[in-house]
């Protein structure tokens, strides 16, 4: 994991570090983006901050800085959780593509794209099967109702074991 954000993640916020700091530094990967689709993408990024403060205020103490569940973790679905299993990493995405939408760049979009995938074929599935060694079958019937990054459209109906 730690190599997959050597990969991955560092590059990225190195990059929107350095747009922020000085922007020239990063016109090597600029794009033509419309003026209009930059401003929406900032809308819509800006749209983001009180759902992730939804989203951290509905996980509290059971926020984890790694794939592990803590001693003391809870299954949270409320808030944001009622309806998407990882919210935070889908605003993440959002304003990952926002940002990069707004700073017009190729490079960051394409991190961020990327980021999205290790994020969902790699880490997700990792954090899910810790998930069920600590809850179990609640977890499980958690993700029959519930949609992985974006709200689950229809709910899959229990299959019956034999």
């Amino acid at each position: 994991m730690v190599v997959l954000r050597l990969l991955f993640a560092a590059p990225f916020y190195v990059s929107i570090l350095a747009y922020m700091i000085n922007p020239a530094w990063m016109a090597w990967s600029m794009m033509s983006v419309p003026a209009w689709l930059r401003g929406l993408a900032a809308l819509v990024g800006l749209g983001m901050l009180p759902i992730i403060y939804r989203v951290m205020r509905s996980i509290g103490q059971n926020i984890s800085e790694t794939l592990l569940t803590k001693a003391h973790h809870l299954l949270v679905t409320h808030g944001p959780y009622r309806w998407v299993r990882h919210p935070l990493y889908s605003v993440a995405t959002v304003v990952f593509v926002s940002l990069s939408i707004v700073a017009a760049n190729w490079f960051m979009l394409t991190m961020a794209l990327l980021l999205i995938v290790v994020i969902s074929r790699v880490v997700i599935p990792r954090e899910e099967a810790q998930l069920i060694l600590k809850f179990g079958d609640d977890y499980r019937a958690y993700q029959q109702r519930t949609g992985r990054l974006v709200p689950r459209l229809y709910r899959r109906r229990a299959v019956a074991h034999k």
